[in-house]
């Protein structure tokens, strides 16, 4: 068990005063076998605050600042004990393990959303480096959802980018690099074309000794489906797999859905943003 304080704050200056509408927060994981809520406090302006959980079950904070301001803090504090996932070795065999891969009666109409791609890149630039990452004969997913992991890692060009929105598969590809999110995407949709279940995961990333790619702010990977594993934490960006140093926040089916803070002013002023995310180990 590693046990992990995170610092998040986001500050959103404007050039004049606004008024503000409700803002959305994804910020606080929810307990699970990997990981464990040990505290959790949120510094904000005067506001009405709900806390609520969306369609996926990820915990959501809606917050409604009261006053006029030329300024929006929000600064979430985070004490979380992170536990590793025991998988087994590849070297046992087992037929759900195989490709294609093959998921129970049951659990299909609930994967089936995380099946589907949701991009038309009919590229044929894409297309080409997918036919290179195919699975080779005889390989295990996971095995092979490894090797596509750190191929991504180690072939396109990490960069920051802090516009809104996500590259397509396609063009990730074709620029030959991106960011966090873009790499996690290019992941989604490249196994989901394969039959995998895969879903988009937000949330900290530890960073011990050299800077890991994506520390300092959120950070996004995958999580694939698989029979008897579960939802397995893949990290194209770091080449890391379930990995005690990924804190996930939420899981959606794009990227679309998991913005960590995001809202309406009324009023019109140029707006900048700062995001600055701290996460350190606490010993003992």
């Amino acid at each position: 068990m590693t046990r992990l304080k995170i610092r998040h704050a986001s500050f959103y200056s404007y050039a004049k005063p606004v008024r503000f509408g409700t803002w959305r927060l994804l910020i606080r994981p929810i307990d699970t076998h990997a990981n464990r809520l040990v505290e959790a406090s949120l510094e904000a302006p005067p506001a009405d605050i709900r806390w609520s959980y969306d369609a996926y079950g990820n915990c959501v904070c809606f917050l409604t600042p009261h006053e006029a301001a030329r300024e929006l803090h929000v600064v979430n504090h985070l004490v979380v004990d992170r536990y590793p996932m025991s998988l087994p070795g590849t070297q046992v065999i087992d037929p759900c393990s195989a490709i294609p891969i093959v998921y129970a009666m049951a659990e299909r109409p609930v994967l089936q959303p995380f099946i589907t791609p949701v991009t038309d890149d009919d590229d044929p630039i894409y297309r080409k480096w997918l036919q290179k990452q195919l699975p080779n004969t005889g390989e295990l997913a996971l095995d092979y959802l490894t090797r596509l992991t750190n191929s991504i890692k180690t072939d396109f060009e990490y960069g920051e980018r802090w516009e809104e929105g996500t590259q397509g598969p396609a063009e990730t590809v074709t620029r030959n690099s991106g960011t966090c999110r873009d790499f996690a995407w290019l992941m989604i949709e490249s196994v989901r074309r394969l039959g995998f279940a895969a879903r988009f995961a937000t949330g900290y990333l530890y960073s011990p000794g050299a800077a890991a790619r994506g520390s300092g702010a959120t950070h996004a990977w995958c999580e694939i489906f698989l029979p008897d594993l579960g939802w397995v934490e893949f990290d194209p960006t770091n080449g890391l797999r379930d990995s005690v140093y990924l804190i996930r926040v939420a899981a959606t089916p794009t990227w679309r859905e998991a913005s960590p803070m995001a809202g309406s002013i009324i009023g019109d002023a140029a707006c900048n943003v700062d995001v600055a995310v701290e996460v350190d180990v606490i010993d003992g």
